[in-house]
């Protein structure tokens, strides 16, 4: 006989369960088309994950993935409290250059989307926010630079840094990552928040988009 996943977590240890029996007890049933368990499995092997963990809307969210609202609100809420607990542990980090955000960010390289984020610091440079503020090519395009200060403004940030990964592996920037480095650093200097770098994410290296549009040169940094 199979044993249920909260089952198993009571007599086993919740270490003991799989990802998808994890995912089960969290949406707690199914639906009249499918058992919680084929739930599970196809929001854990239909999407990308990535896309699963960080959607904050929850109409979009439940549309999407056609899950219930109820269940929706709770997978949402699953991943931002996991998200709270991850910036905590990493709260007292401070960071003043590239090679400092790069150690932080470098594991973007293994993701199969673009993915855009920022790290909000406060006047010490210690992080205080951590944000995911868009994923894929198109969505990174359409980008508009005030909701990269959206997050700073709300957290008190002093200074930002940017980092987005390139999943063929080249860290070359292109036309359009220049024009939006340019634009979030003249809406900083408007805002007094300062934009300290933009890094470019490549499989094994990182390309500061600031320094190259300083000094009209690449700067690419093997790790």
């Amino acid at each position: 006989m199979t044993v249920r996943p909260r089952e198993k977590l009571i007599q086993q240890g919740v270490s003991s369960l799989e990802d998808q029996e994890l995912l089960a007890i969290i949406l707690g049933h199914g639906t009249a088309k499918e058992n919680v368990f084929d739930a599970s499995k196809r929001l854990l092997s239909g999407f990308d994950q990535d896309e699963i963990a960080m959607a904050a809307d929850p109409e979009t969210f439940c549309r999407k993935f056609h899950v219930s609202f109820v269940q929706g609100c709770k997978l949402l809420a699953t991943f931002e409290l996991g998200r709270r607990f991850f910036r905590r542990k990493g709260s007292n980090a401070t960071m003043r250059n590239a090679r400092e955000a790069y150690v932080r960010l470098k594991n973007m390289s293994e993701l199969k989307k673009e993915h855009l984020r920022g790290i909000y610091l406060n006047s010490r440079y210690t992080v205080i926010h951590d944000e995911v503020i868009a994923i894929g090519g198109l969505a990174l395009m359409a980008v508009e630079p005030r909701e990269i200060f959206r997050p700073a403004i709300e957290y008190g940030a002093c200074a930002i840094i940017l980092g987005h990964n390139h999943p063929s592996g080249n860290c070359t920037p292109s036309k359009e990552d220049l024009e939006m480095t340019k634009k979030v650093m003249n809406l900083g200097m408007l805002l007094q928040i300062a934009v300290l770098d933009h890094l470019i994410i490549g499989s094994d290296n990182f390309t500061s988009i600031v320094k190259v549009i300083k000094k009209g040169i690449g700067h690419k940094t093997k790790t």
